[in-house]
């Protein structure tokens, strides 16, 4: 039995297959990167239009999420709220 980490025909590795993977990793973090700067240029112009920003991206996870958890989450804030005479 040979052992596959040693045995050279069992994967090999192109300088230039390996090279593509990486350069398009890197597009990527680069596209991520511009994406995350636009996302802060929008919330500073709805800051500066005078939203509130938390709440804005409390909406946003809002919107992600089922409407059957949120109504969940809510029930139950309002009873912890309730037993602690806080409604």
């Amino acid at each position: 039995m040979t052992d596959t980490a040693t045995n050279p025909d069992s994967y090999r590795v192109t300088a230039d297959e390996l090279r593509q993977f990486i350069e398009r990793i890197e597009r990527l973090d680069a596209e991520k990167k511009d994406i995350a700067e636009q996302q802060k240029e929008v919330m500073a112009e709805a800051k500066g239009r005078g939203y509130d920003t938390k709440v804005i991206r409390k909406v946003i996870a809002l919107r992600k999420r089922e409407p059957d958890d949120i109504a969940e989450e809510e029930a139950v804030l309002e009873m912890y709220k309730e037993a602690l005479g806080m409604s």
